[in-house]
């Protein structure tokens, strides 16, 4: 019996509506496909079996957990790909515009920087002292300040839509 077929049914029903209900209150939403997002939790099931952490179902992931904190799911490239192409990589979170039926999704391009970059990246910020590598906006309405390339479709907190942020920095 391979990995696959060790993840029971309960416990991908069980992470699926965790993960649908933490999206939610998030201001995110899961791929409205029931059958498809079951197939990427249980990869999510798999992968957390196999290294002790959740990395993405969508990307081969290392073993090694200092290595793959990018990629653990909620990926660090979930909010760009959804700003950009109302999907993540895997597709797992979509856009409250996909969720409608508003945008189709199609094919988004990988993010993820190869190895030798993944480790320069860090050293690479901190050798620029006061700049920060990413914006950071502000909730207008409550406050919530997040460091990213552009305002959350829906603030975590308060759930104010996009237009409510302002660039704080």
């Amino acid at each position: 019996m391979n990995e696959n077929e060790q993840i029971s049914r309960e416990a991908i029903d069980k992470l699926y509506s965790r993960l649908n209900q933490e999206a939610e209150a998030g201001g995110y939403h899961l791929n409205p496909n029931p059958e498809f997002t079951r197939d990427l939790v249980r990869g999510l099931l798999v992968n957390e079996a196999r290294y002790g952490y959740m990395a993405c179902p969508c990307r081969l992931a290392s073993g090694k957990k200092a290595e793959d904190l990018d990629i653990i799911c909620p990926c660090d490239y979930r909010d760009p790909d959804l700003n950009d192409y109302d999907a993540c990589y895997c597709a797992l979170y979509v856009s409250q515009a996909a969720l409608n039926g508003e945008r189709k999704v199609g094919s988004i391009p990988e993010r993820r920087p190869p190895p030798e970059q993944r480790q320069k990246a860090p050293a690479q910020a901190a050798a620029v002292p006061g700049k920060l590598p990413l914006p950071v906006w502000r909730c207008k309405v409550c406050g919530y300040l997040c460091a990213r390339e552009g305002p959350p479709e829906v603030c975590p907190i308060c759930k104010a839509k996009r237009e409510r942020f302002e660039r704080f920095i």
